[in-house]
This record gives structure tokens, C-alpha cells and sequence, in this order.
């Protein structure tokens, strides 16, 4: 269950990233209780690391890999699902289940937690929509039911009321009448337009409001635009690739750079979705 110095790298879809201290891989909720009751460091929750960067320099505390906490149920019309499920499994589990609304999830690269903390969305939908209530667990590893009321919901952001508080399931209702996208034609649209199947974290930057990151991205001319081993993407711009060993320090001074080169060409401040250790 628990492993010292594990490269970050292997666990980030960027494959980029100092090592943590230790690394901590909970079979269930109840070890993930006990885990946390015992520990002291600081803590870092990972699903797929899709929308992660840690740092060349590591993360000092624990990393809760959530992959075993993937549990999906169906009770009351209401779909539970713990953070370690993927997206595309839940969106298979909702159609398998004649719920609708979960489709534009299978075209998200990510797991349920990850999709909480930042309110992941594609397509015009976003996950918080049909939230209907979270489970938390706290540092000290006590477990809470938690309303939607309990959080402030915004675009690709969500802020706690109750601060050191991690997701460790949701309740949802997908209650459309029909499907709103048809699964095969999303995934198809995705695989067309994005970079898939190469080290990337999916979208960097929000879209600013009224506008689009790609577009600016690419009217700056920084399609294909390297520094050292990390890219902007030839196919999306707003997608960064790691295409030559990149190290998180080539990443980070890349995003710095497309920001600079926004905001001076365009006056627009790019405001990044991936979350940087």
C-alpha cells in the first residue's frame, strides 16, 4: 500500500515530475480512514493525473493514489460513484443504465475526483450540473456527507466552505429524457481535433470569457513552439506536449511564455487549468 520516493512522473499524463516522499495506494475508504488518522504529512489526492504538474523538485508529503476507490452503484434512480472511477467508465455505467446526460464525460481524459475539484466540462456540459450531494474525508480521516449548497460552483472552479476536506464519492443524477450526444460521434470529434495518445494534460488554460485559449494560442503563432522538450501542440494549441523527455521546469516556462505572449499580443490574461505542486 505504501511506497517511498515514487517518480511523480509515472503517474502524470504529462510524465513529468519530481519524486514524493511517500505514496500511498488505499485498497478502500475504510484503509483511507485509517490511513489518514495516522498521518502527518501533507497530503496530494491523485486519480489519472490528467490535469496535474508537480514540480522537478517533488512534493515532501503523501500522495493518495485513488485508483482502487472506483466503485460504481446504482440505488434510487441515483448514480454513486468514488473519485478513482474513470470518466469514460461512469459515462458507460450511466448509458448501460439508460441515465442520460453522462455522455460528454467519455470524451474526458480524467477520473470522478479529479472531475469534482475543478468542475471538469466538455462539450457544453459541465460534471457539477448533475451533482446531487459529495462525500469528503477530512486530514484526521473523518468521513462527512455533503451538500451541493457546501461549495461554490464556477467554471472549471470549486471552492470548498470546509477547508482540508477531499472528495471521496458523489451521488448523481443524469435526468435527461434522451441522450444529449451521441457517445460515438464525441469521441470521434475529440479524436479529430486534440492530441491523443500523447503525453499532455489536456486543455492548459480556461477559456477566457467571450473568447477562446486555442484561438489566441494559435493567432500568436505558437503552434509548435518548444522549449526543451515541451511543445504547444501542432493539432490543439491549447494542448502542451512532452515530446522530448520534457522536464516540469520546460512545461511551466512554457506555460509562462504563451501567457507573456497572450497578454502582450492580445491583452488577454490566460488563466491555467492545470494545477501545478
Amino acid at each position: 500500500m505504501l511506497k517511498y520516493d515514487e517518480p511523480m512522473s509515472k503517474h502524470c499524463s504529462l510524465r513529468a515530475g519530481g519524486i514524493t516522499r511517500e505514496f500511498c495506494s488505499p485498497e478502500n475508504i475504510e484503509e483511507l480512514s485509517e490511513f489518514l488518522n495516522h498521518n502527518h504529512l501533507p497530503v496530494l489526492f491523485l486519480g489519472l493525473g490528467s490535469n496535474l504538474l508537480v514540480r522537478d523538485n517533488g512534493f515532501n508529503g503523501v500522495t493518495i493514489h485513488t485508483k482502487h476507490l472506483n466503485e460504481l452503484t446504482l440505488s434510487n434512480g441515483l448514480i454513486g460513484a468514488e473519485v478513482g472511477a474513470t470518466l469514460a467508465k461512469l459515462s458507460r455505467f450511466a448509458q448501460t443504465n439508460l441515465k442520460h446526460g453522462a455522455e460528454f464525460l467519455s470524451a474526458i481524459p480524467g477520473s470522478v475526483g479529479g472531475a469534482l475539484a475543478m468542475n471538469a466540462g466538455a462539450f457544453g456540459s459541465e460534471i457539477w450540473q448533475y451533482v446531487v450531494s459529495v462525500r469528503t474525508i477530512n486530514l484526521a480521516g473523518k468521513i462527512q456527507q455533503r451538500d451541493k449548497s457546501d461549495f461554490v460552483i464556477d467554471y472549471r472552479s470549486v471552492t470548498h466552505n470546509h477547508v482540508d476536506e477531499f472528495f471521496i464519492s458523489a451521488q448523481f443524477d443524469f435526468d435527461l429524457e434522451e441522450a444529449n450526444d451521441n457517445v460515438r460521434d464525441l469521441l470521434h470529434k475529440r479524436n479529430s481535433t486534440q492530441p491523443i495518445g500523447l503525453a499532455s494534460c489536456g486543455s492548459v488554460f480556461k477559456n477566457p470569457n467571450g473568447n477562446y485559449a486555442a484561438k489566441l494560442i494559435e493567432e500568436s503563432g505558437l503552434k509548435g513552439y518548444c522549449i526543451g522538450g515541451a511543445c504547444v501542440s501542432e493539432k490543439h494549441a491549447n494542448y502542451i506536449i512532452n515530446q522530448d523527455n520534457a522536464s516540469s521546469s520546460d512545461i511551466e516556462k512554457l506555460i509562462l511564455h504563451i501567457q507573456n505572449t497572450v497578454k502582450t499580443l492580445h491583452k488577454v490574461e490566460l488563466e491555467p487549468e492545470i494545477i501545478i505542486i
